[in-house]
């Protein structure tokens, strides 16, 4: 019983200390228009065009992933 809790302890602690090297990724900011009911973009009193803006993680992508083969037509 004594080893089931050790190592329930052990696997607990690498859980917690590899949470904040996952929660550490780079964010962009990304703007887009607000266009009402008939697809036009929506002036703010300024004369500016509103805009609805959002924080995105970004991934990095993998160079040397292998890429499945597309199936061949007959």
């Amino acid at each position: 019983m004594k080893k089931f809790v050790t190592v329930l302890a052990l696997a607990l602690a690498a859980t917690l200390s590899a949470l904040p090297v996952l929660a550490n990724g780079e964010t962009r900011k990304v703007c887009v228009d607000v266009k009402d009911k008939e697809g036009k973009p929506v002036k703010e009193k300024d004369g500016k065009t509103k805009q609805n803006c959002k924080e995105v993680k970004v991934h990095k992508k993998l160079e040397d992933a292998e890429k499945v083969p597309e199936p061949k037509k007959k």
